[in-house]
């Protein structure tokens, strides 16, 4: 695909700051980028780039001025650039329709505009929508629902009961529906609780490799609207998770917590079982979460504490043992000096 600055700022809803009729072919990173190819910067880390980029065109933000740089200034660059690489690079997953030795059970409902891999196993009473993409190696269980324009990559499995929304990407690995770890007597007889329940993924969710959403024990495990979780994440049974969070990668939230809308998670974070986290909180990498935490509410560190007190806290933690042997020589002179007094 070859566009002009003009027609790329007219798409993105931007402005050119140069040659408009500089011709495009390619998107790459501000490092890699060459004549002919269109860049972005969204964070000032990158203006040092900037002035050393051989890109014919950067997308920026309207703080950001480049002299003698062919500029598609947007409000947002990051968002821009997105939007600029799915039109350059449309989804193509080189197939259409159900693949002959696909095993589909009886009583399944398949879209006729879906598009099944070979050797995917979908069982009986469950719902392909249309537009939805089934990988090779993807095992869909009993009563299954699936909406429309989901992906669902290979090796992806969702157990039995469990309801995917419209528009979910499901990315190798993810397991959807396993039981939740529920036993009686931990320790001694580990007797088993049977977990009944299923798991509810609502609209434009999309979850990284590897990770697993546990079902319920009863009702549900409920991943709500446009959240974002990345690889290598554990959801235990009956969490829910609030619209539009976004989960970093390893982070493990234990049964029955209740995550708000807009809740950011950093990577290595570990969340206690039943306990509330508000709307719109932010909790930093490798945090510790123990108790509940009010909506609006920044925390980080282990265990968790304010954030302005948690980066007090680690930046007296390279000064430690100064502070150690400090206190140690004071010891010994106070010690000294009793013995004096003698």
């Amino acid at each position: 695909m070859k566009m002009t600055l003009n027609e790329i700022a007219a798409f993105l809803g931007g402005s050119v700051v140069g040659t408009g009729d500089v011709l495009i072919s390619n998107i790459r990173s501000i490092e890699e980028a060459d004549d002919g190819d269109i860049t972005f910067v969204a964070n000032k880390k990158y203006l040092k780039q900037l002035k050393l980029t051989r890109a014919s065109a950067v997308i920026v933000s309207p703080q950001i001025a480049a002299e003698g740089k062919n500029l598609i200034v947007v409000d947002d660059p990051y968002s821009a650039f997105g939007k600029l690489l799915s039109l350059f690079y449309p989804s193509d997953h080189g197939r259409s329709g159900v693949a002959a030795d696909a095993y589909i059970e009886e009583g399944v409902e398949v879209s006729p505009e879906a598009t099944i891999f070979p050797r995917a196993f979908i069982s009986k009473g469950a719902k392909i929508g249309r537009g939805s993409v089934i990988y090779p190696g993807v095992f869909i269980g009993s009563n299954v629902s699936i909406g429309e324009d989901c992906i669902l990559y290979a090796n992806v499995t969702v157990y039995h009961s469990c309801i995917i929304g419209n528009r979910v990407i499901l990315h190798s690995g993810v397991v959807v529906g396993a039981d939740g770890f529920g036993f009686s007597s931990p320790g001694a007889a580990n007797n088993k609780i049977p977990q009944v329940g299923f798991v509810q993924i609502d609209d434009n969710v999309e979850i990284g490799a590897n990770t697993t959403v546990d079902r319920a024990t009863l009702g549900k495990t409920w991943i709500q609207r446009n959240v974002k979780i990345d690889n290598l994440v554990q959801i235990a049974h009956n969490v829910v998770i609030g619209e539009n969070s976004v989960i970093v990668a390893q982070v493990g939230i234990s049964g029955s917590t209740k995550v708000g809308r807009g809740v950011m998670i950093g990577g290595q974070t570990g969340i206690v079982g039943h306990i509330s986290i508000g709307d719109h909180v932010m909790i930093a990498a490798s945090s510790k979460i123990h108790k509940s935490i009010k909506s609006g509410e920044i925390v980080g560190g282990a265990p968790q504490m304010p954030y302005k007190e948690w980066l007090e806290v680690e930046a007296c933690r390279s000064k430690l043992p100064r502070m150690r042997d400090t206190l140690q020589d004071l010891v010994k002179k106070v010690d000294d000096l009793q013995k004096k007094n003698i």
